[in-house]
This record gives structure tokens, sequence and C-alpha cells, in this order.
């Protein structure tokens, strides 16, 4: 890793989502590298929020909504701001694109508002997605891929993203954006699909029971969540990315009928079916994707170190141990 705990021991860091999956894990590694860290997070049903997700960490938990909380408190003095909060909803989205909106666009513009008063320097890494690219046109995706984002979380996501943008550019605001793949591991929403397919996949295998496989030839990359720690503390640590949106990817891509199968394998068992997609969630999916994170590889020297087979092996048996504080 570039910089470190030499770089990160004494930096004042906010992490918006932070008693997420993602957050969560971010403020874990922050913490132990002697960052002052503090979780500002909704805590919203649904999301994946857990104070639990933060037990042992370290950071300060601030409970704070982005879309009309007080903001002052926890912008104030900051160097780096990781921003995870988002709804991250495909279906959800459709659903309800007003609150969808809300959290990804306006909300984006309260915290950008918020920095600018109290932390006018800080450098912002903010947590985007691969989804605003669509069906792909040709794989891997790189970042100059025609962007047609499937449904409104895409749209809304998109939305805030050019936000922070546009914040650096016109700011000169250090600023980077992660367009991120699937990504898993411990404190992933596993009750449901609601964060990725992959979390209703570790909860059937380990309360023994099957699980659905809806087609099964698209080809996915998975990115395991120390991996993607590591790359948003490089992102932050590096100079050279700032005002630019990278592509992360993962392991190498596979269809996720050979995922289901990695899956059963490293739970020592289990079942699964193979399904046609539902209607309403066929007219969003995307088709095969996986990206091409050249870019961010060659401007930080980050590479994923943790095999497909070896993160599903460690989640598996982290949510073994722990499965009726996370279903």
């Amino acid at each position: 890793m570039r910089g470190g705990m030499s770089f990160w021991h004494g930096k004042r860091v906010l992490v918006t989502g932070g008693a997420g999956f993602l957050g969560s894990g971010l403020c874990h590694a922050l913490a132990r590298m002697g960052a002052q860290v503090t979780a500002l997070d909704a805590m919203m049903p649904g999301t994946g929020a857990l104070a639990a997700n933060l037990e042992g960490s370290g950071a300060r938990l601030v409970r704070a909504d982005l879309r009309d909380g007080n903001l002052a408190g926890v912008t104030r003095g900051l160097d780096v701001v990781f921003n995870m909060a988002a709804q991250t909803s495909h279906a959800g989205s459709m659903a309800d694109p007003f609150s969808d909106l809300a959290i990804n666009a306006e909300a984006q513009l309260r915290l950008i508002a918020a920095l600018r008063d109290g932390s006018p320097n800080a450098t912002v890494v903010h947590a985007s997605t691969r989804q605003f690219y669509g069906t792909p046109r040709y794989l891997p995706v790189d970042e100059a891929h025609p962007l047609n984002p499937p449904d409104a979380n895409g749209v809304s996501k998109l939305a805030g993203e050019q936000y922070w943008l546009l914040e650096g550019r016109v700011q000169g605001r250090p600023v980077v954006s992660l367009r991120l793949t699937n990504c898993y591991g411990p404190r992933l929403r596993i009750c449901d699909a609601r964060q990725t397919f992959l979390g209703i996949w570790f909860r059937r295998l380990l309360e023994g029971q099957p699980f659905e496989v809806w087609g099964g030839a698209q080809l996915r990359d998975l990115a395991y969540l120390d991996d993607v720690v590591a790359a948003f503390l490089l992102a932050a640590e590096t100079p050279a990315c700032a005002g630019r949106a990278f592509n992360l990817g993962g392991a190498a891509p596979v269809s996720l009928l050979q995922l289901a199968e990695a899956c059963v394998a490293a739970n020592g068992g289990g079942r699964f079916e193979v399904k046609d997609f539902p209607a309403e969630r066929a007219a969003i999916d995307i088709g095969s994707y996986h990206a091409d994170d050249g870019a961010f590889r060659s401007a930080t020297g980050w590479a994923p170190k943790v095999t497909l087979e070896e993160g599903l092996r460690r989640s598996l048996e982290w949510f073994r141990l722990r499965l009726s504080a996370y279903v």
C-alpha cells in the first residue's frame, strides 16, 4: 500500500454510510492505521447499516441523514471523506424513484455544501457504480464506454457522481470516483438481495436451503472487501487520481453458473436451482459485465489480492459464526 499507516495516522476522516458493508470495512481499516474516524449513517432499515458492523473498529458513529440532518458538526476540519452513503436497490429505485433521487443526488448536494463550509480542502473518494453503463456494447467495459443507465438507480447515481466531479473541476477539491463492480465479503447484507444477489446466496447456503440462479450465462467480476478497501485508500493517497472517475473490477470474470458452483464448493456443499429471470428484473438486467480497470491500476499500482475461491471461503466462514445477527 502506498502510504499506509504513515499516511493515515492522525488523519481526520469521515465515512458516510459508515455502518454499512463497505463503509464499516473502511472504518475498521482506517482506525487500525491510527486515523480519527467518524462514521455517519442514517441507519435506515433495509440498507444493511448495523451498529454491530462497527464493533471493535474504534470509529465514532453519528446517526444522521444526509437529506435533512445537521451536517455541520461532522464536516468540519476533515482531511478525507469516503462517501459511501447510497441507495443501492435497483428494484427499489424503480418502485420509488423519488426517494432514490433524494438519497443519491439531492443529498450529495447537501454534503457538498457542508464540506465547502467546514472542510474546503478535504479529499473526497466517492463510491459510484458500474450500473450506469447499462448493457455493455463491448467487454471488458472501460471508462470510455457510453453511459446508458438501465434503471432509476443508475440515473440517480450518475447524477451524484457528476455533482462530485463538478465540485472538483469548479472548486478545485481533490475528488475521485470509483465505479464499483459487485462487491462482497464480511458484513454484507445477506438477509435479502438488496445489496447484491450474493447476499441471499450466502444466506441460503448457510441455512441449508437451495438458492436461485437467474439465467446463469451472464459474466460478472467480483471484488472482495479487503481489495475494495485497499483501492479506496489508494485513491485518497494518490494525487494523480484527483478529478477522475475510475472503474474498479476484481477477480477474473466468471459466469453466474460458475459462481454458483464456486459458492457451493466454498461452503462444502449446497444446492441451487437455475431459473428464468423474473419479468420485472429482466427488464433492468444488464447481461454480462466485467470491468477494464487498467486506468486505476496504472495510476495507483492496485491489484486484487484475494482470489474468488478464497474470498468466498472467508465470507462464508465469517457469516457462519454470526448468522443470527445478519438474517
